[in-house]
């Protein structure tokens, strides 16, 4: 019944409730990366949900769109701004995904969505972590996030597909907001972003 019923309606209230709390921070964030990223505010891309059923995920843009003289996209270190390490710093980059949790696409609690280009590498254990939707946050993300293996990742995120509790959800959204406090596991050592995953034998 949690699963079903209490959890869908406890994403949609509170996502509700809290863009209407946090509307000064969205525009003045908005207004701040308008400037500093030339125009582009929001960054958007495919990304698997419940059932690999596909949807366009919502995040503050942190990075510019700088290319070198061949037109390639500089390295994600490079494009990073300022306010960008900021606001990924705080995870504030992560809150217009309550748009997403607003549309029954994602929500507070389950695994990361990732790219749709990994489906064809997980193996059959691996692809339960589609049987829910996705989060803003997961049990992955409080055990390591970006500091820990990509099969260490799977295994945390199916093990929360068959434990998920009221109990579970509450005890992730207290250790997120600490992790976010203390900014733990944003980014691996000396990458801007974690390393692409390249299957279970690679």
């Amino acid at each position: 019944m949690y699963r079903n019923i209490f959890k869908p309606f406890f994403d949609f209230l509170s996502a509700l409730v809290m863009i209407i709390i946090l509307s000064p921070v969205f525009i003045l964030l908005i207004f701040l990366l308008y400037l500093f990223n030339q125009g582009n505010v929001f960054f958007f891309q495919e990304r698997p949900g419940k059932d690999e059923k596909v949807f366009n995920i919502i995040k503050f843009k942190t990075m510019t769109d700088q290319r070198d003289e061949n037109g390639d996209l500089l390295p994600d270190a490079m494009r990073l701004t300022r306010l960008g390490k900021f606001v990924r710093k705080t995870s504030l980059d992560e809150l217009p995904q309550l748009i997403n949790v607003l549309k029954g696409e994602m929500s507070f609690i389950g695994p990361r969505p990732l790219l749709v280009n990994y489906l064809s590498l997980y193996n059959d254990e691996q692809k339960k972590r589609h049987l829910i939707k996705p989060g803003i946050t997961g049990w992955a993300q409080v055990n390591g996030r970006n500091t820990i293996s990509w099969e260490k990742k799977f295994e945390f995120d199916v093990w929360y597909v068959k434990h998920m509790s009221f109990y579970l959800d509450l005890k992730i959204l207290f250790l997120t907001v600490k992790k976010v406090i203390q900014s733990e596991g944003i980014n691996t050592v000396g990458q801007a972003t974690t390393e692409n995953f390249k299957g279970n034998n690679g």
